[in-house]
């Protein structure tokens, strides 16, 4: 006999009575408030064109790597969960589940297990534990469910009450997406783009020299010199602004924004555009770069966000194979103070300037990050994100970050997924962890109970409103 599936309602809540209590009185003023999602992966096509979902398979599946590492990790090939088939039957997704569902006890314990018991229960309202014998049962629930209207992407986000979202996008995107969602007067959700210029900045990428000629194409600039490359950056964060943009997003395996003086900055970019730059000196172009992208913040005002420190595709076949965010990227330590001491010497005072540090590396929270934000008004600690949100790594980012820091020093909730229906599973784990937090500093009499439910509105509204400048 199938196992019932349910939603316990005070799940992630403490065991002891007392703070309980307290946890779920507060939890109860912030379940309901709108989310906010300033940083995911959802394509914006899907909400321009209001895109009905093909199948179970590939919404709840194929994009998710969190869902697909841990059954490669068990030996299934990523090529029969759909990941980079253009040509996957209504078969072979439907097998794809049934795979899902047979190793399902290999995420006991997971952010995974939660977040993926929450959708099936709470938006398709699943109530057997997935199995082999139960996969076809669920996938017939879940396809006969977005074969709905009521299931399409713009319902959706009215639904999970998503009232801001910003995708990810490359700096030659000509937005028209965005463009389209915007002069639709009936769709009253925003739904913005964010500038992820990572490739451009990256000197030692083979395919560097072809980004920056499409880049000059992009933007009408000539990008034969340096100068030529800050002005096309220019250009084009003025185009992303003018298309409602309010952060830019960076990726790189350290933290470096030491500036190089322009004449050496403009010696090495001529060497990266001939082919002839060392492999050290397009580290220190990029170094560079990231530094320009700050001063380019401080002055146009958009928020930047910079989560470093991930061994990118650490596994060659399979990036050759299948390409990139298949789960493949692994966290490495990271040093932050010094690394970027040069940016905030520069603009971190400086009142328009705007950055959020995230980390996969948990020893810099109090190490390094919440006193850096403790210090800078421009400095804001990113939440956990990517593996470690997940509930006791939250928890531990709470005590680790908030004593050197406070709460009004972080960024709010950031969901970073490409799981669209995942975004409210995500967003209600932090509301809850966050009262568990607050619930345990009220219960030791450290906060008043009032206090404790204006922060947790605080985390969940005010703080992303105020970090990305909503």
């Amino acid at each position: 006999m199938a196992r019932t599936l349910t939603l316990h309602p005070d799940r992630l809540f403490p065991s002891d009575a007392q703070t309980r209590q307290v946890a779920r009185r507060l939890y109860d003023q912030v379940k309901d408030l709108p989310i906010i999602s300033p940083h995911g992966h959802v394509p914006p096509g899907w909400i321009a064109d209001d895109v009905p979902f093909n199948d179970p398979t590939s919404l709840l599946i194929t994009p998710d790597h969190y869902v697909t590492r841990m059954m490669h990790a068990s030996g299934v090939d990523l090529a029969d969960l759909g990941v980079a088939q253009a040509d996957f039957s209504a078969d072979q997704a439907r097998n794809a589940f049934r795979i899902f569902c047979s190793h399902w006890d290999k995420y006991s314990g997971t952010p995974v297990r939660y977040w993926m018991t929450d959708e099936l229960v709470d938006i398709f309202g699943v109530d057997v534990t997935p199995s082999s014998e139960t996969a076809d049962q669920i996938y017939d629930t879940i396809a006969a469910k977005i074969a709905e209207p009521d299931f399409r992407p713009r319902a959706l986000m009215d639904r999970f009450d998503i009232a801001f979202m910003a995708t990810t996008d490359d700096p030659c995107d000509d937005l028209s997406h965005h463009a389209k969602i915007a002069a639709d007067e009936s769709f009253t959700r925003t739904v913005v783009p964010t500038f992820r210029p990572d490739k451009y900045l990256e000197p030692a990428k083979a395919t560097w020299n072809d980004d920056i000629d499409r880049l000059g194409e992009v933007s009408g600039v000539d990008t034969s010199s340096y100068a030529g490359w800050v002005e096309a950056m220019e250009n084009r964060r003025a185009f992303f602004k003018a298309n409602g943009a309010v952060s830019t997003d960076h990726s790189h395996i350290d933290l470096g924004t030491q500036r190089l003086d322009d004449a050496e900055a403009a010696r090495l970019y001529e060497a990266a555009r001939a082919g002839t730059i060392e492999v050290e000196q397009a580290h220190a172009l990029r170094r560079h770069f990231v530094n320009d992208m700050a001063r380019m913040a401080s002055d146009d005002g958009l928020t930047m966000t910079l989560h470093p420190a991930v061994y990118r595709n650490h596994h060659t076949p399979t990036f050759e194979k299948f390409g990139a965010d298949v789960g493949a990227d692994i966290p490495i330590s990271v040093e932050v103070t010094r690394a970027v001491q040069p940016m905030l010497d520069a603009y971190g005072t400086n009142p328009n300037f705007t950055v959020v540090l995230f980390t996969l590396d948990e020893t810099v929270f109090s190490r390094e990050l919440a006193p850096l934000s403790g210090f800078y008004p421009s400095v804001h600690v990113g939440v956990p994100w990517w593996f470690i949100d997940a509930p006791d790594a939250i928890k531990r980012f709470r005590k680790a970050a908030t004593e050197s820091a406070g709460f009004t020093r972080g960024s709010g909730f950031i969901d970073d997924t490409r799981a669209f229906l995942s975004i409210p599973a995500r967003h209600d784990m932090s509301r809850r962890l966050d009262c568990v937090h607050l619930a345990d500093l009220v219960v030791e009499h450290r906060l008043d109970e009032d206090e404790a439910c204006d922060i947790a509105r605080q985390l969940v509204v005010d703080l992303p409103k105020k970090v990305f400048k909503l």
